[in-house]
């Protein structure tokens, strides 16, 4: 049997616990071939980003070219973009219909704490976005707000879907009851909230991308919008359960992208 395809275009993290890394090991986690357009090339490890090389406009168009004259790509996962010039070479490819099942996750700062991404390079994309998956930080910036309280996820929700996307997955929401962790999608339909229990680890590097990915993944598979998110929800979980006592490096570690002690 033949897997799917699935594409993701972001930048590299040296130390392999999110970006293209982490997307990579996400699609063969599910049972998706995985191939990738870098945009740019981080220095980092689980402490900090070091440096940032954003990749020039015309080698992300080369890569784009070399993928989909290949390749039949059935979802694609967008994080990290860099510039508004990468932005704009990624939207034409989603104007003409050639990204298919398109999930942004909207990467405006590293969990580290430094900034990677532009408000400006990210709505370039979002009348092209089926799904958006920003945690409420970056919700908020896309807002043009400073933050977001809990009463006010789904009302960002609805303003971020009335931007253009299909529908909008905002992480890290609400905390639900204790020792629980909401997320809520919004769509044209309304309101609806994924509940799991909150994985108490210092070792969440990587958890936005790894959600982002696993929704493209699934929609490459066949799942509608809320059973890919419900999916990706329990697919985090797990990943963060079997990765909560790990010391790779010295900082915020990767999760357990392959069950192994899950």
């Amino acid at each position: 049997m033949t897997p799917v395809v699935v594409l993701t275009i972001a930048g590299s993290d040296s130390g392999a616990g999110a970006g293209i890394q982490a997307d990579l090991k996400t699609f063969a986690a599910l049972g998706a071939y995985g191939t990738s357009v870098v945009t740019a090339v981080t220095a980092q490890h689980t402490r900090a980003v070091l440096d940032v090389h954003a990749v020039p406009a015309a080698v992300v168009d080369g890569q784009l070219d070399a993928v989909l004259d290949d390749f039949e790509v059935a979802a694609t996962k967008v994080g990290m973009l860099g510039t508004e010039e990468v932005a704009e070479a990624v939207a034409r490819r989603a104007r003409a219909g050639r990204l298919p099942n398109l999930v942004l996750d909207p990467v405006l700062t590293a969990s580290t704490g430094r900034r990677l991404g532009m408000v400006a390079a990210v709505e370039r994309l979002l009348p092209y976005v089926n799904v958006l998956t920003p945690n409420r930080a970056e919700a908020a910036a896309l807002l043009g707000r400073d933050a977001l309280g809990p009463g006010e996820v789904a009302d960002a929700a609805a303003q971020l879907v009335a931007a253009g996307p299909g529908a909008v997955v905002v992480t890290g929401g609400d905390a639900g009851e204790e020792g629980e962790a909401t997320d809520l999608l919004w769509t044209n339909g309304g309101a609806r909230t994924f509940t799991g229990p909150r994985v108490e680890t210092t070792n969440q590097h990587g958890t936005g991308c790894t959600f982002s990915a696993a929704v493209a993944a699934r929609l490459a598979l066949g799942d509608e919008v809320g059973e890919a998110v419900g999916f990706a929800k329990g697919y985090v979980t797990r990943a963060l359960a079997g990765g909560r006592d790990w010391t790779v490096g010295q900082g915020a570690g990767p999760l357990d992208h392959f069950g192994w002690f899950a």
